[in-house]
């Protein structure tokens, strides 16, 4: 999906989102990231509300990048060797659906490279069981309370 002309825009849940969101900055080409909410059925959830699993959403990071730069495949590429995409609802000690592994998908070709780098790492056997990451269209995306951007470099932990 452009966003401008020469931008372009990605979505990723993978576990919390404050070391996701550090890690996908340090990424060449990424322009922009904010840290929020998707995949839900409440309107404007808050954290605590997300965090009780009753709303839906998974913890995301939505991330502007310049495809000159860093390509989609690129960053659906790091996104897996950022968490473990073969663990349901769970990532380290962070347990529930809001904690999923999740691809929310802008348009048909987003879809087409995030399924076809599933099935190829699938195949590759590199991985200790079958990838269960979600790959859904992009839904509303709420942007998360501001404490919670750039979590990491606020608070000393830049490189996460």
């Amino acid at each position: 999906m452009s966003i401008t002309n020469s931008l372009a825009k990605a979505t990723f849940a993978a576990g919390c989102f404050w070391g996701v969101e550090a890690r996908f900055r340090r990424i060449p080409g990424v322009v922009e990231t904010q840290v929020g909410y998707t995949g839900g059925h409440t309107d404007n959830p808050t954290y605590r509300e997300v965090c009780s699993g009753t709303t839906g959403h998974a913890e995301a990071v939505e991330v502007i990048f310049d495809p000159t730069i860093v390509s989609y495949e690129q960053l659906v590429i790091a996104f897996f060797a950022m968490h473990n995409p073969t663990t349901r609802n769970r990532q380290g000690p962070d347990i529930g659906s809001q904690y999923r592994s999740a691809i929310f998908v802008h348009d048909d070709a987003q879809e087409a490279v995030a399924r076809r780098i599933i099935a190829e790492l699938d195949k590759s056997g590199r991985l200790p069981a079958p990838i269960v990451t979600e790959v859904q269209p992009a839904q509303t995306f709420w942007r998360a309370e501001e404490y919670h951007q750039r979590y990491y470099e606020k608070h000393g932990r830049g490189g996460a």
